[in-house]
């Protein structure tokens, strides 16, 4: 669950058709001194500084210190990757951004400054992105090659013999072993409460006394568990595409598939509109049974492609349309993809799955899918029942077990936080953004009457007049409040 690009890069849709030292924060001393119930030994992290450097664009960059083990602060440390984008007026702060996954990197997302926060807020605050432990340049988890990925992201997940099972557990099973020979060292120490309190010490790196907070999708959970820890560490969160922390691994997996029907309803909707829709007959049932003879067929024979070798598989095919309902900016995209597929070219579906895997042009990944599985396989270790009925995924293989107490994060004591749900919201349904906002004894709800994943910067001025209203002032909306659907500016067909 990450929040992708609220629009696709012009790279992406041409495919388609120095180093100065910033002042450092000063120490401070509270914050060194041991607290209670906190080990002395980390004393030595919350009073750390944050040698900044000039790293392009007006940003600058940092290395955090923390413990690999909170229960053994003495032991190692690891390195948690910061950026920063100084506030253009009189700075009142710091908010700190994480963009979902597990596994995304908060410090690519920052430079994306206009996706995550609005000018008004950027005035008065510093942008701050960090990559979570496990992430991307931060002390990161390392698996599969580059290589290895692509057949992995190209493997059958709706087995229909007994070899293609047997051929996907083994898969499964050898991810598995991957992570643990080149980060078995790091596995243990990935959960997210581990990155929640990474998170604070990096509050108080920043010199600030609360934490100002925006997390979309799993940033959701990641911020809750945060508050749930540090009640009185908490300033303002905003908790845009909630999870719902009482879910299971299994559960969270059934909702968004749900979610992601819903989405592709919408998009059918609005694609009988279009000019350029790949669907002459106007009618859901038809259009639906159009794309599932196509995914019958691909699983028979993959798509031609004439972006590189790869074989458009019916997972690809799968993974591009779920890319696409992301966002609704995507949507003329996925018209253009599915009707080059009716007609045997993949290339469009095979792009957006690269964008969803985070392939890049040379063919490497970043390592979000990792990192993605580590902390879930922590977080969300896998039932029996949801193994048998949907087969093995690299958790069942994992070698770290943890046993996480699957319950309700209240956060008592915390300030109001805000809880934003899109009714359309593919990836998290809106009924979870419901429960966290009623678990939270100061959850504060927000529903936006859209689609896409995600609402805080998506094109909604009243979402973005609330969300900024609450950011700069602390004046949460009343619970409860609803924000209108966005009219779309319709592309036209070409």
């Amino acid at each position: 669950m990450r929040r992708l690009p609220s629009v696709i890069t012009p790279a992406l849709a041409g495919l388609l058709i120095a180093g100065l030292t910033a002042t450092a924060q000063p120490a401070r001393a509270a914050e060194a001194a041991p607290a209670p119930g906190r080990p002395a030994a980390l004393g030595v992290f919350y009073g750390q500084r944050l040698s900044w450097i000039a790293c392009g664009g007006g940003y600058q960059c940092a290395k955090l210190k923390v413990p690999l083990d909170y229960a053994k602060p003495g032991g190692d440390r690891i390195d948690i990757a910061v950026i920063r984008l100084p506030a253009t007026g009189r700075r009142a702060g710091a908010v700190v951004v994480n963009p979902g996954g597990p596994g995304e990197s908060g410090v690519q997302a920052a430079r994306q400054a206009d996706a995550f926060l609005s000018p008004a807020v950027r005035a008065r605050f510093d942008l701050v992105g960090f990559d979570p432990r496990g992430v991307g340049a931060s002390t990161a988890v390392r698996c599969f090659t580059d290589a290895q990925l692509d057949g992995y992201y190209a493997i059958d997940r709706s087995p229909d013999t007994a070899f293609e099972v047997k051929n996907l557990d083994l898969a499964q099973k050898q991810f598995a072993q991957a992570c643990q020979a080149r980060s078995g060292k790091l596995l243990p120490h990935l959960a997210t409460t581990d990155a929640a309190r990474d998170m604070d010490v990096l509050r108080s790196a920043l010199g600030e006394s609360r934490l100002t907070y925006v997390g979309y999708s799993y940033g959701t959970f990641l911020g809750a568990t945060y508050a749930d820890l540090f009640p009185g560490k908490v300033r303002a969160l905003v908790l845009d595409g909630a999870m719902d922390p009482t879910r299971t691994g299994d559960e969270l997996g059934t909702g968004q598939s749900g979610g992601f029907d819903v989405a592709f309803e919408s998009f059918l909707r609005d694609c009988f509109k279009a000019k350029d829709c790949p669907f002459p007959t106007h009618r859901l049932g038809a259009a639906n049974k159009k794309v599932e003879a196509l995914l019958t067929r691909v699983d028979r024979a993959p798509l031609r492609n004439v972006y590189d070798g790869r074989q458009v598989s019916q997972a690809i095919a799968v993974t591009g349309v779920l890319s696409a309902l992301y966002s609704e900016s995507a949507w003329p995209m996925l018209r253009q993809a599915l009707a080059d597929a009716f007609q045997g070219d993949g290339t469009r579906l095979l792009l957006l799955a690269d964008l969803y895997n985070e392939r890049r042009a040379d063919g490497t990944y970043t390592n979000s899918f990792a990192a993605h599985e580590a902390i879930d396989c922590l977080d969300h270790p896998p039932t029996r029942e949801a193994t048998a009925r949907t087969g093995t995924t690299p958790c069942d293989y994992w070698p770290v077990r943890r046993k996480r107490s699957i319950r309700p994060l209240r956060a008592d004591g915390a300030p109001p936080i805000l809880v934003i749900g899109t009714l359309r919201d593919p990836a998290t349904p809106y009924k979870w953004a419901q429960a966290l906002a009623s678990q939270l004894s100061s959850g504060v709800l927000l529903t936006f009457d859209g689609d896409g994943h995600t609402a805080y910067r998506k094109g909604s001025a009243c979402v973005d007049r609330l969300v900024d209203r609450y950011l700069t002032t602390l004046a949460a909306p009343a619970n409860g409040t609803n924000c209108p659907k966005v009219k779309p500016v319709r592309a036209s067909g070409r």
